[in-house]
C-alpha cells in the first residue's frame, strides 16, 4: 500500500468495472476483472488511517529504494496483486530498473542485481513473511543485524510487518490490481 491519503481503489462488490477483453493485437481475450469483495478503508478508516501512520513511521530510516524492494518481495510472496501492482509502478516511477524489479521474484539466483544490504533486507523480508517454521532463522536475522544498527533494522522489521499487513487487507478482501497511478505520475 502507500502513505498517499486517498482512499485506495476498492470500490463495492456490486461494481462491474471490466476491462478490454482482447490482447492489443486482437487475439485471445482475458479474463473478466473480479470486484473486490469489501471497500474495507471505507468501512473501518481509523483502522485505514492507523496503518497509513504505521506505513509512514515504518519509513523512517529505511532507505527508500529497499523499502520499495521489500514492499514488492512480500507482495510476491502473499500473492497479493494489488499492492505488487502499486509497489512495482512506484519503484518504476522513483527510477528502479525494471531487471531488478523483474529478478525479485528470484533474487537468490540473481543476487549480482543487488547489494548485500539489500539480500539481507530481501532474506529476512521472506523469513518474517512465510513463518511456516514459526521463526525467523538467527542466521537470516544475524547476516541483518551485521549489515544494519540496531535502528535501521528495528524499522526494516517494522517496514517488512506493515507491508504484511497491507498485504493481508488486500488479498482478504480481493482489491483490484491494475488501477494505480504512482505520485509521480500524477
Amino acid at each position: 500500500m502507500t502513505t498517499n491519503s486517498s482512499t485506495p481503489n476498492n470500490s463495492t462488490p456490486n461494481s462491474t468495472t471490466t476491462h478490454s477483453t482482447t490482447t492489443s493485437d486482437g487475439g485471445a481475450e482475458y479474463a473478466h476483472e473480479h470486484t473486490p469483495r469489501l471497500a474495507w478503508a471505507k468501512h473501518a478508516p481509523e483502522v485505514y488511517k492507523a496503518m497509513i501512520q504505521l506505513d509512514t513511521a515504518a519509513r523512517k530510516g529505511v532507505d527508500p529504494v529497499t523499502f520499495e524492494l521489500v514492499k514488492i518481495r512480500a507482495s510476491q510472496l502473499n500473492h497479493c496483486a494489488f499492492c505488487l501492482d502499486m509497489h512495482t509502478k512506484d519503484a518504476l516511477a522513483a527510477g528502479e530498473s525494471v531487471e531488478r524489479v523483474v529478478m525479485l521474484s528470484a533474487w537468490e539466483e540473481a543476487r549480482h542485481f543487488y547489494t548485500e544490504r539489500e539480500a539481507a533486507a530481501l532474506a529476512l523480508t521472506e523469513a518474517i513473511t512465510v513463518l511456516t517454521d514459526g521463526f525467523v532463522p538467527d542466521a537470516v536475522y544475524e547476516e541483518a543485524a551485521r549489515l544494519y544498527d540496531e535502528t535501521e533494522l528495528s524499522g526494516l522489521i517494522a517496514a517488512i510487518t506493515t507491508i504484511n499487513a497491507w498485504n493481508r487487507f488486500g488479498v482478504s478482501t480481493r482489491m483490484v490490481a491494475g488501477h494505480y497511478t504512482p505520485q509521480s505520475a500524477k
